[in-house]
């Protein structure tokens, strides 16, 4: 036999091997809309004031949360304060993704998000380059790294700046990790994402989302946020805020859904079910 029959298969299965699995990533690009199936009064009306159940905060973040004061949104500082990669696909948005490719090989290099509610922009690089040491600067959106789990695209991201895991004032630290997954099914994308966080969780946090293609272009994709004085007469020197017992609003959640104390102001217990044979002790 030839050295030419040999060596041709022999190249053609080198080639099979190193090139990437078609089966092992999804087309995710197009426009995306949530859907607010899941979790509707908390992402669309806004979460009621000291209603902590369900999230694994611990003794830090619950002081944190009863101190703040809604007013504190109002400052012009806070009025375009940015949802984090962590919590922004929580609203109502507009997402586009697109993919880039290297120009000889045709791999993907990266994946590009843009979302709709403040403008924001993340970049999902898939080209195996490791996170930025400790001290880099953190952004909004982080720095992300993605691969394919089979069919599920997974984003790495860290160097998240600080922002909040429920927005009446639980915050979220600028050492959280985040994992998102990403799950196609046909016309629709599941979103995961587990965020840890050392400084204000106990445990880590997970939720997720649906989304469903728009094949309409012409949304709107803007989000001309513009600072103005929502707090006419107020001291501008000030931070809006409650001292330790002072919060107003202590009784009113637990008072209307007639829940115990330990209930709203949550903990990693609340998040699973067998809380509930506690709730009925406790009533």
């Amino acid at each position: 036999m030839s050295l030419l029959k040999w060596t041709r298969p022999l190249v053609l299965l080198t080639a099979f091997v190193a090139a990437p699995s078609a089966s092992a990533q999804v087309d995710l690009t197009g426009m995306w809309n949530p859907q607010f199936t899941e979790d509707q009064p908390e992402r669309i009306p806004g979460p009621e004031l000291l209603d902590y159940a369900g999230i694994p905060l611990n003794d830090f973040a619950r002081k944190w949360a009863l101190a703040w004061a809604p007013d504190r949104l109002g400052l012009q500082e806070h009025q375009c304060q940015v949802h984090t990669a962590a919590y922004i696909h929580r609203g109502p948005l507009a997402l586009r993704i697109w993919e880039e490719r290297d120009p000889q090989t045709q791999n993907i290099t990266a994946i590009h998000m843009y979302t709709s509610t403040y403008e924001q922009n993340r970049v999902v690089y898939m080209d195996g380059r490791p996170h930025p040491p400790e001290y880099a600067a953190h952004t909004w959106q982080g720095f992300s790294t993605g691969k394919w789990d089979g069919n599920v695209l997974t984003v790495h991201t860290t160097h998240i700046k600080q922002g909040w895991h429920r927005r009446n004032g639980i915050p979220s630290s600028d050492l959280i990790d985040l994992t998102d997954h990403f799950v196609l099914h046909g016309d629709a994308i599941t979103h995961i994402s587990v965020v840890t966080d050392p400084v204000y969780l106990s445990e880590p946090l997970i939720k997720s989302e649906d989304y469903v293609r728009n094949t309409n272009p012409n949304g709107n994709w803007l989000w001309p946020c513009e600072y103005v004085n929502e707090l006419p007469g107020s001291d501008r020197a000030k931070v809006p805020h409650y001292l330790p017992g002072e919060n107003p609003f202590m009784d009113e959640f637990r008072s209307k859904y007639k829940l115990s104390l330990d209930a709203v102001l949550g903990g990693p217990e609340t998040m699973y079910p067998d809380y509930m044979e506690k709730l009925k002790v406790a009533k």
